[in-house]
């Protein structure tokens, strides 16, 4: 049939052409609200991003701060103990270098030599810091490796070297520090 004129009225669909136009709706439906979830999710997780990155910056930037704070403000106290050339902890004296050198000895490096009774050569003594020990035992810990920014005495309380930047290595009448 080609024509139909006004008089004849529309035939309703039958059952499977309005399953297939509710389906239908539905599914653009279901496109549409994926489509606006996927769009709230996408912005959502920018704006996530975005708030991390600044506060991570923020948080590391203070983290350096305070670090930075801590290592120039307050410089560590580092107790040096005097050892002999095996590691075996000795008197404070023989790591003195105005006491060394007062007993015919010399300085060099970090190293105090001081003669051996009787000419027969030199006991090499080296300051050991942060390590501990009593006098005669092994030194236990530490290293001989001077710290760069601590405040280092020794058990007796007498000062081998002041902490901070920029120090000459000589200590307040002690004399020089282990590596300077």
């Amino acid at each position: 049939m080609r024509f139909q004129d006004g008089s004849t009225q529309a035939r309703q669909p039958s059952l499977a052409e309005q399953r297939a136009r509710q389906q239908a709706l539905a599914e653009q439906q279901r496109q549409e609200a994926l489509a606006a979830e996927a769009a709230r999710a996408a912005e959502k997780k920018s704006s996530t991003k975005k708030k991390i990155l600044i506060g991570t910056g923020v948080t590391v930037g203070l983290v350096g701060l305070v670090a930075t704070f801590y290592t120039v403000a307050k410089p560590e106290n580092v107790t040096a103990v005097c050892t002999t050339k095996d590691g075996i902890v000795d008197q404070d004296d023989n790591c003195d270098e105005n006491y060394v050198r007062s007993h015919g000895g010399h300085v060099s490096g970090g190293f105090f030599f001081i003669p051996i009774g009787g000419g027969g050569g030199y006991n090499s003594y080296r300051y050991n810091y942060g390590g501990s020990g009593a006098i005669g035992q092994r030194v236990s810990g530490g290293s001989y490796t001077a710290p760069s920014n601590a405040n280092v005495s020794t058990k007796s309380g007498k000062t081998v070297q002041r902490g901070g930047f920029g120090i000459s290595g000589k200590s307040g009448g002690s004399g020089k520090s282990g590596g300077s």
